[in-house]
């Protein structure tokens, strides 16, 4: 038996990539009685039977595994931005942040279309988050400027884009795969924001090594079910300061003597992210109370 990882799904049928070479497989009927689903992003164990064709015999254990989109083994996701069209919005950035890095991926900050920014502004938007201890990079896809150092941050790793549409997300894949063309679509004038172009889900392989997913987006920003204590440990810029908070279990909002508010009161934390923390704080306290 071989191993490879699935890249495709059409139906029942997976292209399995197993050392570069792609079998066109179905897996074994056990998988329906067990209830087993076979994703993209899956390693698994197959039986070839021919020079394009296999048998899916075993999953292997997954790293991660989201729902919306359906894929395994994703292990980062990349934060894809505008300050134009669609408009800046970091609030949703933040939440975004916050399902990804729960999701146990790790996040890399994205700002498309820096082209249509002053370097002063597209640098005042990505330190903070800088600061915070993420990945962020500024690109243009359509000027390809910034691509070298977004596609060092996604090697030898499995990256999906997270972001409205309209942001860039398929034109960024374009842009970082030589010979690749997926679907793009504009930005409608009357909502600011663009169209879904992508309906299925696939890996493309990196030049330099790693996969892109594309994907329709990970859409899912339901807060549903997380903790406070859950979004606090979620601010990596906080954790430096915690030990000087009065109580162990400081969630740094309405708590006296905390140094995390301290800290942003005397404007060494990011007020915005703060802020921002702060409204995401509130509307799980209200989910809490709720369920």
């Amino acid at each position: 038996m071989e191993i490879g990882r699935v890249v495709r799904a059409n139906s029942n049928i997976y292209t399995v990539d197993s050392a570069g070479r792609e079998y066109q497989c179905k897996p074994r009927g056990r998988f329906r009685v067990e209830g087993q689903r076979v994703m993209v992003g899956d390693l698994v164990r197959i039986t070839v039977i021919s020079d394009r064709e296999g048998v899916i015999e075993d999953i292997l254990p997954r790293r991660t595994c989201l729902d919306r989109p359906q894929i395994a083994n994703v292990d980062q996701a990349v934060v894809v931005f505008t300050a134009s069209t669609p408009p800046l919005d970091l609030q949703l950035v933040d939440r975004f942040l916050v399902v990804a890095q729960r999701a146990g991926l790790t996040p890399v900050l994205c700002l498309n279309k820096i082209d249509q920014l002053d370097p002063e502004d597209c640098d005042r938007i990505l330190a903070p988050y800088r600061r915070a201890g993420f990945t962020a990079v500024g690109v243009s896809a359509r000027l390809e400027m910034g691509l070298i150092d977004l596609g060092a941050a996604l090697r030898d790793h499995i990256s999906v884009f997270a972001g409205l549409s309209g942001v860039g997300k398929s034109s960024l894949a374009n842009a970082l795969l030589p010979g690749v063309q997926l679907r793009t679509g504009e930005v409608s004038a009357r909502i600011g924001r663009g169209r879904h172009t992508t309906r299925t889900v696939q890996l493309l392989a990196l030049p330099g090594g790693g996969f892109i997913a594309d994907t329709p987006g990970f859409t899912s920003l339901e807060l549903t079910g997380m903790t406070r204590v859950e979004v606090k440990r979620l601010y990596p810029e906080f954790a430096g300061l915690e030990a000087g908070c009065r109580f162990a279990n400081c969630l740094h909002w309405r708590e006296p003597a905390c140094a995390v508010k301290a800290a942003y009161e005397a404007g060494e934390i990011d007020a915005g992210r703060y802020e921002r923390y702060v409204a995401i704080l509130e509307e799980v306290a209200a989910n809490e109370r709720r369920y």
